[in-house]
């Protein structure tokens, strides 16, 4: 791996944090309002309450993935999480844009996003593997 390569394991899962805490904190303050973002659609307060919930999965998720002095080798816990959580979400999001027909402004971004990440994760994995 080259020393001066831009996008690196830690430094793309410092970013994955800064936005999944974010998205955690709104989740958790208002759910009703990132639920019309993502889908335009109203939520009952089960849905408020379970929102809630993810907000607060996505915090630790956040957390957990935060950098550390020392740098997390490629198939550490906050890697495979990250890259589980955005693999299934853009998964999740696209069938829920393409089969269910619900789709905010942020619909279609969150899933090229959360895309994108997965695909840069493993590219950074791969670039952090040691030559055979």
């Amino acid at each position: 791996m080259s020393e001066t390569a831009f996008i690196t394991s830690p430094r793309l899962l410092a970013v994955c944090a800064v936005v999944e805490i974010s998205t955690g904190i709104a989740l958790m303050v208002a759910p009703e309002m990132v639920a019309a973002l993502l889908v335009r659609a109203q939520i009952t307060e089960l849905a408020a309450l379970l929102g809630r919930c993810m907000g607060i999965a996505l915090l630790a998720l956040g957390l957990a993935c935060w950098p550390q002095r020392q740098v997390a080798p490629p198939g550490s816990a906050a890697f495979r999480a990250m890259f589980t959580y955005s693999t299934l979400i853009a998964l999740f999001l696209g069938y829920v844009g393409a089969v269910a027909h619900l789709g905010g402004p942020l619909l279609w971004p969150a899933v090229g996003l959360h895309g994108a990440v997965a695909l840069l994760l493993v590219w950074t994995r791969r670039e952090q593997l040691p030559d055979t």
